[in-house]
């Protein structure tokens, strides 16, 4: 049994992944992606462990001066602006825009520049991608 390393851990936080995304109404597929991003990363797959305790942000890691809080909050913006009502409703799929959150950060370590201009590019109604 030499060399074998479990992590159990990391199996609870995928089995997290997979019950947050079939909530979250996300496709396996997309959900791949993320996990691909959050295992390769150890402080991603740090601030995950975290949300899954903790039901909030760690927000140690950063990526061009942005934290997991900063990128929710940039969801749920969008979020508003796509259907022009200022203010979260019940529909409003929180679970869903907190793996946005980890999604956009694991992107925004590999492109940070494009999505830099993404979260301070003022977004209009006419704007959105």
């Amino acid at each position: 049994m030499s060399g074998v390393v479990y992590d159990a851990r990391r199996i609870r936080a995928y089995e997290g992944l997979l019950a947050l995304g079939e909530y979250a109404g996300k496709s396996g597929s997309w959900l791949d992606q993320l996990w691909e991003g959050i295992v390769l990363n150890n402080a991603l797959m740090k601030e995950f462990m975290y949300y899954l305790d903790h039901h909030g942000f760690l927000d140690e890691l950063k990526c061009k001066g942005y934290a997991l809080t900063d990128l929710y909050v940039w969801q749920m913006d969008r979020y508003n602006l796509v259907r022009d009502i200022g203010k979260n409703t019940e529909c409003c799929n929180k679970e869903a825009m907190v793996l946005n959150a980890f999604y956009t950060m694991y992107q925004m370590q590999q492109d940070p520049d494009t999505y830099l201009r993404r979260i301070t590019s003022g977004e209009g109604m006419d704007q959105l991608q």
